[in-house]
C-alpha cells in the first residue's frame, strides 16, 4: 500500500484530519500526519491565516520537508488539505521518488521549470470555490500537464470550500464521501505492488 504525507489546512491539526489519517490506515495505507502549526488550531480563516502567516511561507515549507524526509526514501504520496494541499504540491514537484499528489481543496502555483515524470495527480474542489477560480483552475491544470503530471480533477457542486471537514461549516457529508471514495481508489492505483 502507499506512504501517505497528510499536511493539514490553515485550520491546523484538527480532528478531521486526524479522522481522514485514520480512513486511509483502514484501508491499508501508512499515514504520517505533521503538524505544521506546533499544536495550535482555530475555528475561522483569519486566524489560521494570522499563525500562517507568523510561522511564513518558507518555515512551512521547511516544516513539511523536514516531516517528509524521514519516510521518502521509497517514494511518498504527497497529499494535503487546502494550504496543506499547496505545500503539497511543492513537495511532490520537487521530489523525484514522489509516488502521486492528492490535493483536497487547494492547489499552488507552478515554478516555470517544473517537471515531472507522468507523476499522478488527484484534484478535489468545491464548485464553485472561492480560492480556487475556474480560471485559476483551468491554468493550473494546464501548466501541471505541461510540467508533466497526470492530472484527474473532480469538482464537487454546491460544496464548500473544506467540505471533507465534519467540524466545519463548508462540510458536505455527500461530497466527501464521493471524494474519499475516489481518493481511496487512486491511492490503491498508485501503490506499490
Amino acid at each position: 500500500m502507499a506512504t501517505v504525507l497528510l499536511l493539514h489546512s490553515v485550520y491546523g491539526l484538527r480532528p478531521a484530519v486526524h479522522a481522514a489519517a485514520d480512513r486511509l490506515r483502514e484501508a491499508g495505507h501508512t499515514v504520517h500526519v505533521p503538524d505544521l502549526y506546533d499544536g495550535r488550531v482555530t475555528t475561522t480563516v483569519e486566524e489560521g491565516r494570522d499563525i500562517s502567516e507568523g510561522i511564513g511561507h518558507e518555515e512551512l515549507l521547511r516544516r513539511a520537508v523536514t516531516a517528509a524526509a524521514p519516510h521518502s526514501e521509497d517514494g511518498l504520496v504527497y497529499a494535503g488539505f487546502s494550504l496543506g494541499g499547496a505545500l503539497a504540491q511543492n513537495l511532490a514537484l520537487g521530489d523525484a521518488k514522489a509516488r502521486g499528489l492528492l490535493l483536497l481543496h487547494g492547489t499552488s502555483d507552478l515554478a516555470d521549470d517544473a517537471a515531472v515524470d507522468d507523476l499522478p495527480v488527484q484534484l478535489h474542489v468545491a464548485d464553485p470555490d472561492p480560492f480556487e477560480s475556474d480560471d485559476w483552475l483551468n491554468a493550473w491544470y494546464l501548466r501541471m500537464g505541461r510540467a508533466g503530471a497526470d492530472v484527474e480533477v473532480f469538482r464537487h457542486r454546491g460544496a464548500g470550500h473544506l467540505y471533507t471537514d465534519p467540524g466545519l461549516p463548508d462540510h458536505d457529508a455527500e461530497a466527501a464521501e464521493a471524494t474519499w471514495l475516489t481518493a481511496l481508489g487512486f491511492l490503491a492505483d498508485i501503490a506499490p505492488a
